[in-house]
């Protein structure tokens, strides 16, 4: 018992530092701005080549997880990610920050996956699932809770590098732990690896992120195309190739599973919506409010202390309300409140911005964690990883997507704005490149022409936040209606999840099975629980004769 949770413990740092990582990254841009020269589209490079190349790699880490064991991986991305963190701190250009930020996705496509796949092994009761993955999503929370803190407090005494350089003890802490406490888990019969999978995925999936990039950023044109259609060209062989082969990569007769695929739409939506929000609700702190690091961490706290509180309430919501309804609440409460933000102006008051976060929070905090326990209840225990790791790739691509798309939102009505008379040319091309560009330019101008500019700039700037914002409720919105209409059926309280015909779930005429096949022993024990034909409140679905049959009395 000691020894699971005390896994677990290790297990979280994982996440505790994904969420660290993402809100200090944000604190960090306009310093690495100015100290770097970066321009606004090398910004936007750093903050999501690393969701990028995470992401075309996440299944592929997930299905080798499987075949060589999750505890290996992760070990061996952690040592991989301390290493590669202390020299992204020192990295001298912007070039070479954002290919320091390539080789940290590298890194990170193998922790995300493992600890999830892990979490699945190390927890074979439903209840104590439930709860565990509870704790490993508030863990992410608490990570972007206390993120803008330490973030700030290292901004204002050393320089932008400092902020990757804190993972560094916190891996090495997890490797310690995990050598001493993880136990390993693989699929004991993972099959060949296939390596045309491998470059299928990989191809299919930077083809098509890079073309909405770029259709984003600088409309369509010829690269585009070609782009768009080498990634769709692969990623149709890769499904096509996964449905011939025995073992394949990724199982995708699972997106026949509602529920999974309910919960990997909603991923891959909502994160898409919410992450430009974070990524230049920082930069508005400090470049329009003009709060300091500090302060404009502090700022943030409502959103993550309010996602960590309910991540770990949501496990006692699902015991009154279904799956379908925590989940699709806590979404359309995220697009409600990002909603509000579409008539942000510079002089918002930070009450009116502190209730949209707190509400935010919330929202998170329930739809997250229910989506993670029940994907990990969709799939079967030796396919966890590569569950997990579709999940995750639906995530880092929402959250790179959100960044390259809403972010390009933020640019382009940002670059357009009308300079005041009597600015020298000079400086308002020098300020159409960044918000931090246009307050360094404004240092070098007359007190009058650089109040002008910061003017004009602000407010350009907080008009393409408030667009996103409005794009990115829509996206919230529309995951909503995703989640309630794909999950249609009552979900089988924190066991087991599926439709009644899905072979994914319970096989199909050619033997292979399903998760009945990993889950009888659950599925048995909450049938003797609560009897045959009932369950619990609003979350239970009557049992199938063959399980009545398979359990033993």
């Amino acid at each position: 018992m000691i020894r699971r949770w005390s896994a677990l413990g290790v297990l979280t740092l994982a996440v505790l530092l994904i969420g660290i990582d993402g809100t200090v990254l944000a604190l960090a841009t306009p310093f690495i701005s100015r100290d770097l020269d970066a321009t606004g589209i090398q910004i936007l490079w750093i903050g999501d080549i690393y969701s990028f190349v995470l992401a075309s790699l996440l299944i592929t880490m997930g299905g080798l997880g499987d075949r060589i064991g999750h505890k290996k991986m992760l070990l061996w991305g952690a040592t991989a990610f301390a290493v590669i963190s202390a020299a992204t701190a020192y990295a001298p250009s912007a070039e070479l920050l954002i290919a320091a930020r390539a080789l940290q996705g590298i890194a990170g496509a193998t922790l995300a996956p493992a600890t999830l796949a892990l979490i699945r092994g190390i927890f074979a009761d439903p209840r104590e699932r439930t709860l565990a993955v509870g704790i490993w999503a508030s863990a992410f929370s608490a990570g972007a809770a206390f993120g803008p803190i330490l973030g700030g407090i290292l901004l204002e005494h050393f320089w932008w590098g400092s902020v990757f350089l804190i993972n560094v003890p916190v891996m090495v802490v997890l490797v310690i732990g995990g050598i001493a406490l993880v136990p390993e888990h693989r699929n004991p019969a993972p099959g060949p690896w296939d390596l045309l999978s491998v470059v299928f995925s990989m191809a299919g999936i930077l083809g098509a992120v890079y073309a909405i990039k770029e259709v984003a950023a600088q409309g369509f044109h010829l690269d585009v195309a070609i782009a768009a259609l080498l990634g769709a060209g692969a990623l149709t062989l890769f499904v096509r190739r996964q449905l011939r082969l025995s073992h394949p990569l990724i199982d995708v007769r699972l997106f026949g599973n509602r529920a999974f695929t309910g919960v990997v739409s909603a991923n891959l939506l909502s994160v898409l919506g919410l992450s430009g929000l974070v990524f230049f609700l920082s930069q508005y702190f400090q470049l329009v409010q003009g709060f300091s690091p500090l302060k404009a961490g502090l700022a943030e706290l409502p959103a993550a202390v309010t996602a960590t509180v309910f991540g770990v309430l949501a496990g006692v919501a699902v015991r009154y309300w279904s799956r379908r309804a925590v989940l699709t609440s806590g979404l359309a409460m995220v697009g409600a409140a990002m909603a509000t933000l579409t008539v942000l102006t510079p002089g918002t008051s930070y009450p009116q911005l502190g209730v949209t976060l707190f509400v935010v929070g919330v929202g998170l905090g329930l739809a997250f964690t229910v989506a993670s326990d029940v994907l990990l209840a969709s799939v079967p225990k030796e396919r966890a990883g590569a569950a997990a790791a579709v999940s995750e790739t639906a995530y880092e691509l929402g959250m790179a997507l959100g960044i390259a798309t809403l972010g390009s939102i933020v640019t382009g009505v940002y670059r357009n704005f009308t300079a005041p008379e009597g600015i020298p040319a000079a400086a308002v091309a020098e300020s159409r490149d960044s918000l931090a560009a246009a307050v360094e330019a404004a240092q070098t101008l007359p007190a009058d022409q650089g109040a002008a500019l910061l003017v004009a700039t602000k407010h350009a700037f907080t008009s393409g936040l408030a667009i996103a914002s409005g794009v990115g409720a829509a996206l919230m919105l529309v995951s909503a209606v995703a989640v309630w209409l794909l999950l249609r059926e009552r979900l089988p309280g924190p066991v087991e999840v599926g439709v009644r015909s899905d072979p994914a779930v319970h096989g199909d005429a050619r033997g292979d099975s399903g998760v009945d096949a990993a889950g009888g022993a659950e599925l048995c024990d909450r049938h003797r629980q609560f009897g045959t034909g009932t369950g619990l409140k609003g979350d239970a679905r009557t049992f199938l004769p063959e399980h009545q049959q398979a359990c033993p009395r």
